[in-house]
């Protein structure tokens, strides 16, 4: 049994927390007092403690007596809250997902001899750990990932329900996508080149240009073709195309009756009503990773991994929190096991490459209901 310490009591932060008390001893931090509470409620056998880790001191005596650190903090202030705990020298797998390059923190991770495992969720997380166990399998010539996250009852006229705030998925709209094309890194205006994609059970979704590939542009430059777009139900881009032509996403200031207005945060504060996500609201996780490359018999193989995850009812847990916070939770008890103990900053394509490790994961996934179906196809070279 482990003693770990959980910054952030969101939706994905309480679902690690829930699930690894199971067999640790837990303690659940945020700043907000009232959403300890209901979580405790929801799990006695938590431990909560109220902690602003933007107070350096603080953090660190409240890290001290703890073997792991799961970082699930908002994208803003992700990287920093990363470096004070690399800097208190705890072991530490973040979900947060900030915007900065989390590469940069290698060496400072080696020189305080810690562990420190990023973008552990769902996409970035297991699609990068699926890539990583294959890149050991095939010489691969094409990655692609397609995921989104969707409400079961759609409302016009976005159909979308987001699991965080509305700026983080505004930012995915907004900020430009790298791909890798004929082994070119190519820059893309994110919500373009739309394709019309069939699901089972699910019928056709659209799918977007984003900014996901992250790590894997600077760990798998081997790879001449990679890709990754979000999914959405047909129509959502149009309508978040107008939205953003016609200025809403500008953070430049406009005076409105005498007063200096930023358009994002007007929008932001519409869309927080419009996206939020109900407590118990019914939703699925989406994802399709697609991979092509030479066996080592010599024949060209694509395999596909395909995610369809929804709500559960009986823990009252999100599909986004149950996919993106059990893959973190399985990657803690890698470490906490001893399954995983080299030193430094890894992504999640450099733990998935250890085939116990990639193992370990799925079937813990598979143990929660979270089933990832694999098919694979042969052509001769």
């Amino acid at each position: 049994m482990g003693k770990i310490i959980v910054l952030g009591a969101g939706m994905v932060g309480s679902a690690i927390a829930i699930d690894l008390v199971k067999n640790h001893a837990v303690t659940l931090t945020d700043i907000n007092a009232e959403r300890l509470q209901k979580i405790a409620i929801k799990c006695p056998s938590l431990r909560i403690q109220t902690l602003d880790v933007c107070d350096r001191a603080k953090l660190e005596v409240a890290l001290e007596p703890f073997d792991l650190v799961i970082c699930a903090v908002p994208g803003f202030l992700g990287f920093e809250t990363l470096m004070k705990i690399i800097n208190a020298r705890k072991n530490v797998v973040d979900i947060s997902f900030f915007p900065e390059n989390a590469l940069d923190l290698v060496s400072l991770a080696e020189k305080n001899g810690v562990t420190a495992i990023v973008d552990c969720g769902v996409a970035p997380g297991m699609d990068n750990i699926i890539l990583g166990y294959y890149n050991e399998k095939l010489k691969l010539t094409h990655f692609e990932c397609l995921v989104g996250g969707l409400p079961i009852i759609k409302k016009w006229p976005f159909n979308y329900k987001a699991p965080f705030s509305p700026v983080d998925v505004i930012e995915e709209y907004t900020r430009p996508a790298r791909y890798v094309e004929n082994s070119h890194v190519v820059i893309r205006e994110a919500l373009t080149d739309i394709e019309y994609i069939e699901f089972d059970t699910i019928g056709t979704l659209e799918s977007f240009n984003s900014d996901g590939l992250r790590s894997i542009l600077f760990t798998m430059p081997h790879i001449p073709n990679m890709k990754e777009k979000t999914l959405r139900y047909p129509g959502h881009v149009n309508y978040v195309r107008a939205l953003k032509e016609s200025g809403f996403f500008s953070t430049e200031k406009i005076i409105v009756d005498g007063q200096e207005i930023s358009p994002l945060s007007v929008t932001s504060r519409i869309l927080f009503d419009e996206w939020k996500l109900g407590e118990n609201e019914e939703e699925i996780t989406v994802m399709r990773v697609t991979m092509t490359g030479e066996n080592k018999e010599g024949e060209i193989e694509t395999i596909v991994y395909d995610l369809l995850d929804q709500y559960c009812k009986q823990t009252q847990t999100s599909s986004m929190s149950r996919t993106t916070g059990y893959t973190a939770a399985a990657v803690a008890n890698i470490l906490l096991d001893g399954l995983f103990t080299e030193q430094g900053l890894f992504p999640p394509e450099l733990i998935g490459k250890h085939e116990s490790c990639f193992n370990y994961i799925l079937n813990y996934l598979k143990e929660r209901n979270i089933h990832y179906k694999k098919t694979s196809t042969l052509k001769l070279k």
